[in-house]
């Protein structure tokens, strides 16, 4: 009979087979016990187990190395499905992936009111994800689990939406209204957690082992990964970047502090510059209703297709955001030395204008710029950052604890 001890011992290696059959697939078993330091009868009976799972296929032979050509490995991408969602503040967005983090489906709604009640985000939330289990293929394990990233202050082991002041959330038990309504494991994160897990798994921070991802949206977040691992702090709630003081007598920010990098950096920020340099463009495209209420409703892609059109008032608006993006991410980088920013979420999208400002401004202000040549790039996975980390955390979850069914 084999002891608690034991039984920990082969779910480790076992998700140390998988981990290796993802990262380096197509392999055969001879390579993984290469690459994972296991014996060779240990990691074929592993794969075998994760075969009678289906979590693996064989999909045919290699190179020989001089003896029977060896049976690659990969992994059954079709054995179920997975949901991701960022729940922005002013949208949703769903994504339903199979179990390789490939997109299938996806779907973007926005949201008019953002200062809807908790209550009607999270009815639009139900509808969005009710929508996305329609669009499930039929596989043998149907969806495996559902990630949700949140812009806010979250208890990931709960799933408790401790803070959002942006979606003015408190206290929120997300994870256990989920699941009682769709009887589907869920995750909850904070979204540049999740955002930089996507980037980790699957965008420019995959050979990065220190990363800091930047989710530059309505508000500010960070998701820092230390040693090819996410750092959450002492109680899960570090990356809270957007609410660090960057103006001691500044503006009063949502969370209730004053002179808030999110205040100075963020699509609100933005907002608040056409208001204030309005009279300056009077003949800016963004400024053909001219009225406060207009400005205030005015989406970011609204903004950025303003920009790209050459639209002055948009091109300095975005120029001020670079200019107070790249005082924080200086911060950030004098702070934790990583090898590579990535600048997510929807304010990059603008693409130069934003980022050569930051870049300069970085270059002006970092210490460690100095010595060190730390690449600062735009997210190459778009608005889906999050959602596909959000996708990587239930797969990751997999990996830790596969279970037959």
């Amino acid at each position: 009979m084999k002891t608690a001890d034991q039984l920990l011992v082969k779910q480790i290696n076992k998700m140390l087979v998988l981990n290796t059959i993802y990262k380096e697939k197509p392999i055969s078993r001879a390579e993984i016990a290469k690459r994972t330091g296991l014996n060779k009868s240990t990691v074929s009976a592993l794969v075998d187990e994760l075969l009678s799972e289906g979590l693996t296929l064989e999909i045919g032979t290699g190179e020989s190395q001089g003896g029977r050509k060896p049976i690659n490995l990969s992994i059954n991408k079709e054995i179920g499905s997975v949901i991701g969602i960022d729940l922005g503040v002013n949208y949703i967005l769903s994504i339903l992936t199979n179990f390789a983090g490939q997109i299938i489906w996806e779907k973007r709604i926005t949201i008019k009111n953002i200062i809807d009640s908790p209550q009607q985000k999270i009815h639009d939330l139900f509808e969005l994800i009710k929508e996305t289990i329609e669009h499930a293929p039929e596989t043998r394990r149907g969806i495996i689990g559902m990630g949700i990233g949140v812009p806010g202050m979250v208890n990931y082991d709960h799933g408790h939406v401790l803070s959002a002041p942006n979606l003015l959330w408190e206290n929120i038990k997300l994870k256990d209204l989920v699941e009682e309504e769709f009887q589907i494991p869920t995750l909850i994160d904070n979204e540049a957690n999740a955002g930089a897990i996507g980037e980790k798994w699957f965008g420019l921070g995959k050979k990065a082992s220190e990363l800091v991802y930047v989710s530059a949206g309505t508000g500010i977040g960070a998701g820092i990964v230390i040693n090819n691992e996410l750092y959450r702090g002492s109680r899960g709630l570090a990356g809270e970047i957007g609410h660090m003081t960057v103006d001691v007598h500044g503006i009063r920010c949502t969370c209730g502090n004053v002179g808030c990098w999110e205040e100075y950096a963020s699509e609100k920020a933005l907002i608040r510059y056409f208001k204030d340099h309005a009279t300056q463009y009077p003949d800016s495209i963004l400024l053909s209703k001219s009225s406060s209420e207009y400005i205030d409703n005015l989406n970011i892609f609204q903004i950025i297709d303003a920009a790209t059109k050459g639209d002055q008032l948009a091109i300095e608006g975005f120029k001020n955001i670079g200019y107070y993006l790249g005082v924080g991410v200086s911060n950030l980088i004098n702070a934790f030395n990583p090898e590579c920013v990535v600048i997510g979420n929807a304010l990059p999208l603008v693409g130069d204008v934003l980022m050569d400002e930051l870049r300069n401004e970085v270059a002006r202000r970092c210490f460690s710029s100095k010595y060190s040549n730390i690449k600062i790039s735009s997210s190459e996975l778009y608005m889906n950052a999050c959602a596909l980390g959000a996708v990587a955390l239930v797969i990751s979850r997999i990996y830790a604890s596969p279970v037959s069914r």
